[in-house]
C-alpha cells in the first residue's frame, strides 16, 4: 500500500502543505512510537541519573573527560542541533510535569523532578558548549542565569520536603511557581539563542561555500529544523536563510540541489517573516523563472510549484501584499497548467493543481486564464488517469479549481464537453480507504465542493439535466438524510441541501413528496436543523 506523509512543520492550521500527502521523508519527533522514543532517550536519561549521583563533579582528567564527551567535532552542525532539540524537549516536558504535580501538592515528586531538571539542564550546556567554542558572552550569561536558578529551585523544593506543615507549605508555594516560571523563561531564552546562533552557521555556509556537499548538508540541515515548528521558520527567516537560498537557485552550478532548496523554502514560508523575506529577494520572479524554464527536471518544477502553493494558501492571512506575484501570474499559472498535463506522477500534479486552487482564491482573474488556457479539459482528462489523480487530496484540488471556476458561464459548456458531470456525482460518492483522519477531511471537502460545483452549474439547463439524468438527486437525498454518508458533516449537509434544491426548480418529480416538504420547502436553516436532528435520533 502506497504510503504517505503529511508535511508537518508544526505549524498545523498554518500551513496549508500540511494537506498535501508526500513520500515518506522525515518523522517529526513527537510522533514516534513509544518504546522508540525511551530507546531514544535512555541515554539521556542514564546521563543524567549519573550526575546525579556524582553532583555534576568529573570523574576523569580533563583529557580524558574531553575524549568522552557525548558528540565529537565530527558531527555535523545539524546532529548538534537535534541533540540539542532532544533535550530541550526532555526539560520542557519535565518542567510541565512540575507544575502538574505542584497543583496536586506531591512536595517529594516535585523535589525530585527538580533535581532531575538541574541535571539535565547542566548536561545540555555541557553537551552544547563540547560543540560550540565559540559562544558568545550573552550565551554564558544566559547559562550561568539558568544555572543559578536551576539550583535555588532545588533548594526551595528541598526545604519543603523537610517540613510536614501545611500552612508553610502553601506560602512556599508560590515562591516555587515564581521560580519554576523564571527556569522556564531564562530556559526558553538559551534554547533560542541557541537555536539562532547554530542557524547563523548554516546559514554562512551556505553564503560562503562554492562546495556542493558543504552547501547541500546545510540546506537539508535547515529543512530538517522547519519540521520543528513556526518559531524555527521564523528565526531562519530572520536570519537570512530565505535570502540563502534563493541564492541558491539562481546558480546553475547548484542545479541538483534545486528540489531539496526550493522543499525548504516552502516550509519556511509557512510564517510571515518568511514571505516578506522571499518578496524582497524578488522571489516570485526567480520561482516564474523556474516553472517557464523547460530544461529544469519536472521535480525541480514540481517544487517550485509547492512553494507557490504555500504562498498563496488561503489558509495564510498576510499574502495579499505579494504584488510581484500578481505581475508574475499569467506565466505562472501557464506553467502550472501545462505542469499538471504533463506530470509523469501523483505527487507532481498534486503539487501543481494545488497551486492553481490557490490562485484561484488568490485572485479572481486566475479563473479567467485558466478557462483560456482550456484547463478544465485538462484536470478532467487527469481525473481520468487513475494513476495520476490517485488520491482525495489529488480530487481535492481539482474539484476547487472547478468549484471557483463554476461562476463563469463559459463554464458550463466545458463542463458537458469533458464529461464534468459525470466526475463530479462520482465526486458525492468520495469515502476513505485508510480511515486516516486526515484523508477522511479530504474526501468531506471533495463531497462539498463537488456539490457546490453542481448547484452553482446548474444554473445552466443542460448542466442540471445532465445531473439529472445522472441520478445526482437521489445521491444528494442521501447525502442529507444519512450522516454516516457525509461522516457527519455539517459543510456537505449544507452544500447537498443547496444543489438539490437548484436541481428540484428543474425538475420538481424527481422527489418523493416527504423529501420535498422537508428537504426543499422550509428554509434552508429549518431543513438543516430537521437533518441534523435526524443524526440526534439515531443515537
Amino acid at each position: 500500500m502506497k504510503k504517505y506523509r503529511l508535511r508537518s512543520m508544526a505549524c498545523q492550521g498554518d500551513n496549508y502543505l500540511d494537506s498535501l500527502p508526500l513520500p515518506v521523508q522525515r518523522m517529526h519527533l513527537i510522533q514516534v512510537d513509544s518504546v522508540q522514543r525511551w530507546m531514544e532517550d535512555l541515554k539521556l536519561m542514564t546521563d543524567c541519573e549519573c550526575m546525579c549521583i556524582l553532583q555534576s563533579k568529573p570523574i576523569s582528567t580533563e583529557e580524558d573527560a574531553q575524549s568522552e564527551l557525548i558528540l565529537s567535532s565530527q558531527h555535523s552542525a545539524y546532529d548538534n542541533l537535534q541533540l540539542l532539540l532532544k533535550r530541550a524537549w526532555i526539560i520542557s516536558t519535565e518542567l510541565t510535569r512540575i507544575a502538574q504535580k505542584l497543583e496536586k501538592n506531591r512536595w517529594q515528586r516535585v523535589h525530585s523532578m527538580t533535581v532531575r531538571v538541574n541535571c539535565h539542564v547542566r548536561s545540555m550546556i555541557n553537551e552544547y558548549n563540547s560543540f560550540t567554542r565559540n559562544s558568545s558572552e550573552e550565551m554564558h550569561q544566559f547559562e550561568k542565569l539558568l544555572i543559578e536558578k536551576c539550583s535555588e529551585f532545588t533548594a526551595v523544593t528541598e526545604r519543603c520536603i523537610q517540613t510536614e506543615d501545611e500552612q508553610t507549605l502553601q506560602s512556599m508555594k508560590s515562591c516555587i511557581n515564581e521560580t519554576l516560571t523564571t527556569v522556564a523563561q531564562y530556559f526558553g531564552q538559551l534554547i533560542e539563542l541557541a537555536l539562532t546562533y547554530e542557524i547563523q552557521n548554516l546559514v554562512r555556509q551556505i553564503n560562503s561555500s562554492d562546495n556542493i556537499y558543504i552547501t547541500e548538508s546545510s540546506t537539508i540541515g535547515l529543512f530538517n529544523l522547519t519540521q520543528e515548528g513556526a518559531q524555527l521558520c521564523r528565526i531562519i527567516a530572520k536570519e537570512g536563510g530565505v535570502v540563502a537560498l534563493f541564492k541558491i537557485c539562481r546558480q546553475d552550478c547548484f542545479r541538483c540541489l534545486y528540489p531539496q532548496t526550493l522543499r525548504t523554502l516552502a516550509s519556511i514560508c509557512c510564517v510571515e517573516e518568511g514571505i516578506h523575506q522571499l518578496e524582497k529577494v524578488d522571489g516570485i520572479l526567480c520561482l516564474a523563472d523556474i516553472l517557464t524554464d523547460r530544461t529544469h527536471s519536472e521535480a525541480t518544477r514540481a517544487e517550485a510549484a509547492a512553494v507557490i502553493a504555500q504562498i498563496t494558501s488561503p489558509h495564510l492571512t498576510f499574502t495579499q501584499h505579494l504584488s510581484s506575484f500578481l505581475e508574475n501570474m499569467e506565466e505562472i499559472v501557464t506553467a502550472l497548467v501545462k505542469l499538471c498535463q504533463e506530470a509523469s506522477t501523483g505527487e507532481v500534479f498534486l503539487l501543481a493543481s494545488a497551486a492553481l486552487a490557490n490562485i484561484t482564491f488568490f485572485d479572481t482573474m486566475a479563473c479567467e486564464m485558466l478557462l483560456h488556457l482550456n484547463a478544465m479539459k485538462i484536470l478532467l482528462a487527469a481525473c481520468a488517469d487513475k494513476q495520476i489523480v490517485d488520491t482525495p487530496y489529488s480530487r481535492d484540488q481539482v474539484v476547487t479549481i472547478l468549484a471557483n471556476m463554476s461562476v463563469l458561464d463559459q463554464c458550463a459548456s466545458e463542463i458537458i464537453q469533458g464529461n464534468g458531470v459525470q466526475l463530479l456525482m462520482e465526486m458525492l460518492f468520495e469515502r476513505s480507504s485508510s480511515g486516516n483522519s486526515a484523508e477522511v477531511t479530504a474526501c468531506e471537502r471533495v463531497q462539498q465542493k463537488s456539490a457546490v460545483t453542481l448547484a452553482r452549474l446548474s444554473r445552466d439547463p443542460e448542466v442540471a439535466h445532465a445531473a439529472i439524468k445522472l441520478s445526482c438527486i437521489p445521491r444528494l437525498i442521501e447525502l442529507c438524510r444519512s450522516p454516516a454518508e457525509r461522516n457527519n458533516s455539517d459543510s456537505v449537509l449544507v452544500a447537498c441541501l443547496a444543489a438539490l434544491r437548484r436541481l428540484a426548480v428543474m425538475s420538481p418529480d424527481g422527489l418523493e413528496d416527504s423529501d420535498f416538504q422537508q428537504l426543499v420547502k422550509p428554509r434552508l436553516v429549518d431543513s438543516f436543523l430537521l437533518c441534523t436532528n435526524m443524526e440526534e435520533s439515531f443515537v
